[in-house]
């Protein structure tokens, strides 16, 4: 009979964040794979844990996923863990899941903090509809596809970026996308946690000098819809009045007429309030 795979999702910054279910997993589980043992060492005498660990990060994960994948069959329990974050998330222990599923493993979570999700929660970005960008490529190629798929995209997008290669990400972006709103949100749930509501063209400026610190969640605004035949915003607000009369919520009218004209949806849904 074969164990089972826990993805296990770890602090992002502050250990109170780890709950007591996930000490209980990872001191139960036959043994551990982490993305640096190191970091995951700090984690496990913190919380008074001595358990087998085997690294699984994205130079070895092929050998290693298979022999983690064996010793699941064979009926051992594997708690899969990363630095920080909810595992599998832009991150090599996608692939490992995807094994264990092949495998007709059965995986289990045990959630944790997620740095994307986090961020935008705290951002007043606009969050009803959203994508993960992850990192962008440094590759000069692979890095000027990736702009020009997005560079139309309406949902507020969120990246991962590390302070060294900031400044030349806020720059691509600013240069591809022209200037949106976006939100820096840095050092979560850390002593220095901070979130920075901006422009990409106000951030190139502030932080081509002062250079920026911790690891950062970038959120920028989804493309607004070209304005209309100079459509007012008495008119928006009709537009919107009349699907609220045809049934449709205020909440629901507002965010329609958002998509299609220049309007904010908070300032359609006051109005018609």
């Amino acid at each position: 009979m074969s164990g089972k795979l826990y993805v296990v999702g770890t602090p992002i910054g502050n250990l109170e964040d780890f709950s007591p279910r996930a000490v209980r997993i990872l001191g139960d589980a036959d043994f551990i794979a982490a993305e640096d043992t190191r970091v995951t060492l700090k984690l496990l005498n913190h919380f008074e844990i001595k358990k087998e660990m085997l690294s699984y990060y994205e130079h070895n994960k092929n050998a290693k996923g298979n022999l983690i994948i064996e010793r699941i069959l064979k009926g051992e329990s594997c708690a899969l863990v990363s630095d920080a974050g909810m595992p599998a998330i832009s991150d090599p222990g996608e692939d490992l899941v995807r094994q264990a599923h092949e495998n007709g493993i059965a995986v289990e979570s045990v959630p944790g903090p997620s740095a994307l999700i986090t961020a935008l929660a705290i951002s007043g970005m606009e969050s009803g509809r959203f994508c993960f960008e992850g990192f962008l490529s440094v590759n000069k190629i692979s890095r000027k596809k990736h702009l020009e798929e997005i560079k139309n995209e309406k949902r507020t997008m969120i990246f991962y970026e590390a302070p060294h290669k900031f400044i030349n990400t806020i720059g691509d972006l600013h240069r591809v996308l022209g200037d949106r709103e976006i939100a820096i949100v840095r050092e979560l749930t850390k002593v220095h946690e901070q979130v920075v509501r901006t422009t990409l063209a106000q951030a190139e400026k502030d932080y081509t000098e002062n250079k920026i610190k911790g690891e950062i969640v970038l959120i920028v605004a989804g493309k607004k819809a070209e304005p209309t035949d100079a459509i007012t915003f008495d008119q928006a607000v009709e537009q919107a009045r009349a699907l609220v009369e045809k049934g449709a919520s205020v909440n629901a009218a507002a965010k329609e007429i958002a998509a299609v004209t220049p309007y904010k949806k908070g300032d359609l849904y006051k109005a018609l309030l």
